[in-house]
């Protein structure tokens, strides 16, 4: 059975799983399901049609699943949906999204979200991420797996970030960023590669190797992105060991929309 403190406020129709466990003035809302093993500290709020995944750790004073802001929001029936083991930090804010996208947020599994992180409406984090202090997402964005997000870091609405990619402390991120680069600044600029990321999850020297390549595809040769997408697909027939890298990368640059970091 759950574990609710005597103060908490968990509506009768919330739908707790075994082993829950929520804390002393918590608020838990009707069309919240909550799975097994997770820990909600106390003075959290958990509304909206929200559903978290199992052994989650909610900090104090975080607000999940509340109405998004977007203006044009009129109170439709939208969803957070988060997945399974994310550690959720202190004041994190978490809405849910509109009818104009997905009518959904979703948040992975195994994400480190640090204090203060804001994650808007419609935005989707992959798996394994780790936002820090006071990172803000507008509203669409989405991030990949394995991303890390430096604290004070702003992105805007609608840009995608792309698998393995770092971004360094206080950044304004406005365009894409391909999966493996290593940005920063403001105005945001491509560093290199993030290969302190790659060596910490095992890639081998010619995987690595092969993310140095398209890097320098991309920046280091003055192509137009167009001919560097074009050399980065001829490259794929001649690295075979690197193909999952290389067709993230071809997929990632033929989806950018807001172009890409440079």
């Amino acid at each position: 059975m759950a574990n609710i403190h005597p103060t908490a406020i968990v509506d009768p129709k919330a739908e707790l799983d075994d082993g829950v466990t929520i804390g002393p003035y918590t608020l838990v809302g009707p069309h919240v399901k909550i799975g097994a093993g997770t820990t909600v500290a106390g003075h959290v709020v958990i509304e909206g049609h929200t559903t978290l995944g199992r052994d989650n750790r909610i900090f104090q004073f975080a607000s999940v699943g509340a109405a998004n802001q977007d203006k044009k929001y009129k109170g439709e029936p939208c969803e957070l949906v988060v997945g399974d083991r994310n550690t959720i930090r202190e004041f994190c804010t978490l809405h849910i999204g509109t009818v104009q996208d997905k009518a959904v947020t979703r948040i992975g599994n195994d994400n480190w979200i640090m204090a203060y992180v804001h994650v808007a409406h419609d935005c989707i984090v992959g798996d394994h991420t780790t936002l820090a202090n006071n990172a803000t997402m507008a509203g669409h964005v989405e991030i990949g797996d394995w991303v890390t997000v430096g604290g004070l870091t702003g992105i805007h609405q609608f840009v995608k970030i792309g698998a393995h990619s770092m971004i360094g402390f206080a950044s304004a991120v406005s365009q894409d960023v391909p999966p493996f680069m290593l940005v920063d600044g403001n105005p945001l600029a491509v560093r290199g590669i993030n290969v302190v990321g790659l060596r910490r999850r095992e890639f081998s020297a010619e995987r690595i190797g092969a993310v140095r390549h398209m890097h320098k595809l991309l920046y280091r040769e003055n192509r137009t992105l167009e001919s560097a997408r074009e050399a980065i697909g001829e490259f794929a027939r001649s690295a075979p060991e690197a193909s999952a890298e290389v067709a993230m990368m071809s997929a990632f640059l033929a989806g950018a929309t807001r172009g890409i970091a440079r």
